[in-house]
């Protein structure tokens, strides 16, 4: 047993061994196992992208660290070497140091070779380079800096390196920046950079081509068409154009270079006027308040929700601008949304929908080339694979505008020829219909013609009759006057009743008028007859002498404070009970106050006493004073 107990005993502690140098070298601190490597640059290196272990960096959260406390730093060993393809900022607030070791095997010329860094969102960066004597120069770039200060008039930042002989120098780089950035820095020589710039602006002038291109053509398909999706498409591509002149620095280089301030926001406008305008030109393009009503309310809400996270970046936070990835809800949304109209058969989402999957699909390969996944042409390719997403993306949709006028098209075809069809049917019925309308108004004719005799004769009964009817109510009205004025004169009646005869104070003018002059007018100054209207109701203007003379002179109506129509009832009532009835009846009959009555009533039956004398007989006699 023993025998056979030992080497299994010695491969247990083989095992063991083997784990226990394994955790020995997992907890020996970094710096030993992923030490700084040096990049070997060469006289024939025309360019060098440093990236992984060849850069390591420490983090200055105050902002103030001086460079000789930087160098310090790193002689302590507290500098981090890089885990990532690219460094980044992780904490905008803070400064971040970067240090590059180059081993130069071969001489290098004067200002024959230099430094670039390649993200144009930097807003301070300065590069600290050595000489063979251990020397340091600083340079200063950056966003925050007018584009006029600049070493070389591109939208990158340059830097060119002194003669360096043999040996190895490592370089100090500070950045700061709002923005989130990927410190990456190349090596190049000055007739590398001349060459890649020369193509890299010829590309960036072929793809903002397009977009003027694009621009133009469908402005012109909006004055052609008047249809508001070109207005939201011509908005949006515009956006884009100047989103990536803003991310690339090409707008602060030829829009606004001397406003670097501007470069804090602009592209942040930018990205919410393209998430802005990409939503509004869905939602018209798509139709979706017709084809799909819950995901045009869902739009809207997006809509609002993303212009108040911008005024809020604008207005307080605009360090808030660098979380770009937040667009990606609008525009996924705006994605599904396609693919779900074009589900309900709606077939220019087609086009629409692929324009945005291969727009996500550059912007995936932007983000690939950003963590360093690749190298090589595959990063050259990655790194302009959202430019490249955006053309096609203009070129689709493009297509699918077209083909949505091309729908409209078909469809107001369809609908001219449903309605030639429609007018044609139309037309066929009203001339049957009219055809039978003639029949039936030529029978019509004939039986109106007779119907018209028929009338004519009733005519000429009917207007016999009314000559008759006509005759016997002028005497039916006369008889009613005579016996309404007997009925007055010989049994009492109600105010109402009464009000009848004498409904108003013209109608009592008229009557006293009337009564006045029943013989003749007379002037009673001149005694001239001739007269005409006066200003008072009724009154009478004696044509000669200009004496106007009222109705009520001279008879007991003579300065009468009640109304008229109640001043004649009470004379009537007076006149019909001979003086028997009280002033209290009077007030309760006319509504007026009995003290008032009682006077008028008296001063009727001293009248009355007076005109018994003249044997009077009729309640209009008692009017007149004579």
């Amino acid at each position: 047993m023993h025998v056979h107990s030992i080497p299994c005993s010695g491969k247990r502690f083989r095992r063991w061994v083997q784990y226990g140098i394994l955790l020995i070298a997992c907890c020996c601190p970094r710096t030993s196992l992923w030490a700084q490597k040096a990049a070997i640059i060469r006289a024939n290196t025309a360019e060098y992208i440093f990236t992984h272990q060849e850069i390591s960096w420490l983090e200055d959260a105050s902002g103030k660290m001086s460079f000789e406390t930087a160098r310090q730093r790193d002689a302590a060993g507290e500098f981090r070497i890089n885990g990532r393809y690219y460094p980044q900022n992780t904490h905008t607030a803070s400064a971040y140091w970067f240090k590059v070791s180059v081993t130069v095997s071969d001489t290098l010329p004067h200002h024959e070779r230099l430094i670039e860094f390649y993200d144009q969102t930097i807003d301070d960066l300065t590069l600290y380079v050595p000489d063979a004597r251990g020397k340091y120069t600083a340079a200063h770039a950056g966003a925050g800096r007018p584009f006029a200060a600049r070493l070389f008039k591109h939208k990158n930042f340059e830097f060119l390196l002194p003669g360096m002989p043999r040996g190895t120098y490592d370089f100090y780089v500070r950045v700061q920046s709002l923005n989130e950035i990927n410190f990456i820095m190349v090596y190049r020589s000055v007739e590398r950079f001349i060459n890649y710039a020369l193509a890299e602006y010829i590309t960036f002038g072929l793809f903002y081509g397009m977009i003027l291109v694009f621009c133009f053509y469908n402005l012109l398909m909006l004055l052609a068409t008047g249809l508001s999706h070109y207005l939201w498409y011509v908005l949006y591509i515009v956006s884009v154009g100047v989103y990536e002149m803003s991310t690339d620095g090409i707008a602060f280089q030829f829009i606004w270079p001397a406003a670097p301030q501007l470069n804090v926001y602009m592209y942040g406008i930018c990205l919410y006027c393209m998430s802005l305008f990409a939503l509004i030109f869905a939602r018209t393009l798509l139709r979706m308040k017709r084809q799909s009503p819950p995901l045009y309310r869902i739009i809207n809400w997006i809509i609002v929700i993303r212009t108040l996270y911008f005024l809020i970046c604008l207005a307080f936070k605009k360090e808030w601008f660098i979380y770009k990835f937040l667009d990606f809800i609008p525009l996924g949304a705006v994605f599904i949304a396609g693919i779900i109209i074009w589900q309900k058969g709606f077939k220019p989402a087609r086009f629409f929908v692929l324009a945005y999957a291969l727009l996500f699909a550059g912007a995936v390969g932007k983000l690939i080339n950003v963590l360093g996944l690749v190298s090589g042409n595959l990063a050259v390719a990655a790194h302009y694979s959202l430019v490249f997403g955006f053309v096609l993306e203009m070129v689709l949709l493009s297509f699918s505008i077209g083909d949505q006028i091309r729908l409209l098209r078909k469809e107001k075809k369809q609908a001219q020829d449903d309605a030639m069809f429609h007018m044609q049917h139309h037309l066929q019925l009203q001339a049957s219909v009219n055809q039978q309308l003639e029949e039936q108004v030529a029978a019509r004719t004939r039986q109106l013609e007779l119907q018209a005799r028929e009338i004519y004769e009733q005519a000429q009964e009917i207007a016999r009759m009314n000559r008759l009817l006509q005759n016997d109510n002028a005497a039916l009205k006369t008889n009613i006057e005579k016996i309404t004025d007997a009925r007055i004169s010989s049994a009492e009646l109600t105010f109402e009743e009464f009000s009848q005869k004498y409904p108003d104070q013209e109608q009592c003018y008229r009557f006293l008028a009337d009564l006045k002059w029943s013989n003749g007018y007379q002037c009673k100054k001149c005694n001239y007859n001739n007269y005409s209207k006066g200003r008072k109701p009724f009154s009478r203007r004696c044509n000669k002498c200009a004496y106007e003379e009222s109705p009520l002179q001279d008879t007991i109506f003579e300065n009468n404070r009640i109304p008229i129509n109640k001043a004649f009832y009470i004379v009537y009532l007076v006149f019909t009970t001979k003086g028997n009835i009280s002033s209290y009846q009077i007030a309760e009959k006319t509504g007026m106050r009995q003290g008032t009555c009682w006077a008028y009533a008296v001063r009727i039956r001293q009248l009355m006493e007076q005109t018994k004398r003249h044997k009077k007989s009729t309640w209009a006699d008692l009017i007149r004073k004579e």
